[in-house]
This record gives C-alpha cells, sequence and structure tokens, in this order.
C-alpha cells in the first residue's frame, strides 16, 4: 500500500511539473510563426482564451491559419454551413482573445 502511494505521489508531481510545458495548438503556431510580438506569455494568453471558447476540432483548424492566413480567408468566404459556424467560432474568439491578451 505506501509503493502505491508513493507512485501515485509521484506521477502527480510529474504531471504538475510537465503540464505547463504542453503548449496547445494555437500557442504552438503562434510560436513557430514570424508574428512581430509573438512571445510565450502572448501565445500562451491566446491558447488560454482558445481553450475557453474553441474545441479541439476548431483550435486545430485555427491553428493552420498561421501556417497558411490565405486558408483563413477562403474559410470565411466558404458558402458550407459548417465553414460559417465555426467562422462564427472563430471571429468571437478572436474578439474575446485581443480583449483579454492585449496589454
Amino acid at each position: 500500500m505506501k509503493s502505491f502511494h508513493t507512485l501515485a505521489l509521484s506521477a502527480t508531481f510529474v504531471f504538475a511539473i510537465a503540464a505547463p510545458s504542453f503548449a496547445g495548438p494555437i500557442e504552438s503556431a503562434c510560436l513557430r510563426s514570424d508574428r512581430k510580438g509573438a512571445n510565450r506569455q502572448l501565445c500562451g494568453c491566446i491558447q488560454q482564451v482558445a481553450d475557453m471558447t474553441l474545441r479541439g476540432a476548431d483550435q486545430r483548424k485555427a491553428a493552420g491559419f498561421f501556417r497558411d492566413p490565405d486558408r483563413a480567408q477562403k474559410v470565411k468566404m466558404s458558402k458550407s454551413k459548417s465553414d460559417d459556424a465555426f467562422w462564427d467560432r472563430y471571429k468571437a474568439f478572436g474578439e474575446q482573445a485581443e480583449a483579454y491578451c492585449a496589454s
């Protein structure tokens, strides 16, 4: 029983230390981008807003816009109902990220 508790505490400790180093898709794309002002603090803030406002699939789709900005324009101009719904969520995310992370 003692070894189980030791193992559980060790696993919890390792996870607590390692967890902050995992960047989400938006943060990773932001950090890899050549955008002026992109830094760990700003990109992390934007990821936090993404975590509150976008589903995982939406985050991955939005992260692709950092690599291919033309793709964002194609999605925005798309006549697809799913792209329209995504764009509404993405636009709301962008507005919230700007308000929350601008400083």
